[in-house]
């Protein structure tokens, strides 16, 4: 039997719950604060986190046992967080963290669609209407009426 520790679930929904934290604490943090300055900020924590992370688990490794495709998808991965970052803040810093956090939450839909481009990964129907469904929520909480 798996423990939570093991459960993809567990995790997505651990994370799921940090991002939230995320949009609500950047919201109040980039009151006085350029959007840019506050991504290098939350860059220099997540770094230093991530080393004592690493520190305690044991996890680091040589930097020669990364093949060259995964080095060149994870410096492309790191690239797109690093935009994505600084995007989210400055959407942030104009718009409502109840209005900004759903949209940027629309990567869920394009996870799914590109999955399936690039991954060839299949979605039932059930899995398309979720993420349809996903979509148009994303949209009505964006609106503001």
């Amino acid at each position: 039997m798996n423990t939570p520790l093991e459960s993809w679930l567990f995790w997505a929904v651990l994370s799921a719950g940090f991002a939230a934290l995320t949009a609500i604490f950047g919201k109040i943090g980039v009151e006085n604060v350029g959007a840019d300055f506050a991504t290098f900020i939350r860059t220099l924590v997540i770094l230093a986190a991530i080393s004592l992370i690493l520190t305690a688990s044991g996890g680091w490794q040589a930097i020669t046992s990364i093949s060259p495709r995964s080095g060149l998808f994870l410096v492309l991965s790191g690239l797109a967080t690093g935009l994505s970052w600084v995007c989210y803040f400055r959407a942030l810093r104009i718009g409502d963290a109840a209005r900004v956090a759903p949209v940027d939450k629309l990567s869920v839909v394009l996870v799914a669609v590109f999955g399936v481009i690039f991954l060839g990964e299949k979605l039932s129907g059930p899995n398309w209407l979720g993420v349809a469904l996903i979509a148009g929520g994303a949209v009505l909480v964006a609106y503001k009426g």
